[in-house]
């Protein structure tokens, strides 16, 4: 195991990626982000607390729960749990951000696209991750990426999170299996 990103290169990545997407999508007024559970929630958080410090706007930020649309639900767990989704904004025509905590197969942001449509027809939908490890199985790219690295098939990426992982500051693991 070793230490990808402490507290504070996790602060400056995410002051990095939150000044791409002001760039990105400059007023701002039509932007929904939009976390993927888990650990896709406290990442948009801090991305949106970042852009409301640079822009001194309140971006609208949203949930969602991509249990029953995996591909693999039946290998997941017997009773997945599930903890719901809430975007409490309407979607149609507007630009949408999923935050997604790592970027590995692709396989979770294909269901996190299929529950974006169940809310209605975006403009426009980007990705945001805070690392992208490879291992791609689908043709899904970021747009805005913390941090690119190369791993091998016995390693995972963990970001723990105080709120989700019980860690008193957030931080990115690399693990063997």
């Amino acid at each position: 195991m070793y230490v990808l990103m402490n507290s504070s290169q996790m602060d400056r990545t995410i002051s990095r990626m939150a000044l791409q997407v002001w760039e990105e999508f400059e007023d701002l007024n039509d932007l929904i982000l939009v976390g993927i559970k888990t650990r896709g929630v406290p990442l948009a958080r801090l991305i949106r607390e970042k852009l409301k410090t640079f822009s001194n706007r309140e971006v609208p930020l949203g949930a969602i729960d991509i249990t029953f649309y995996r591909d693999d639900l039946s290998l997941v767990a017997e009773a997945p749990k599930v903890r719901g989704s809430d975007i409490p904004y309407p979607v149609d025509g507007r630009a949408i951000l999923l935050v997604d905590d790592v970027l590995y197969t692709g396989r979770t942001v294909r269901a996190a696209l299929d529950q974006v449509f169940e809310f209605g027809r975006p403009r426009v939908v980007k990705l945001a991750v805070l690392v992208d490890r490879g291992w791609r199985e689908l043709p899904i790219h970021a747009d805005f990426v913390g941090k690119y690295i190369t791993t091998t098939e016995n390693q995972i990426v963990k970001v723990q999170f105080p709120e989700t992982d019980n860690t008193p500051e957030p931080r990115v693991l690399v693990v063997e299996r």
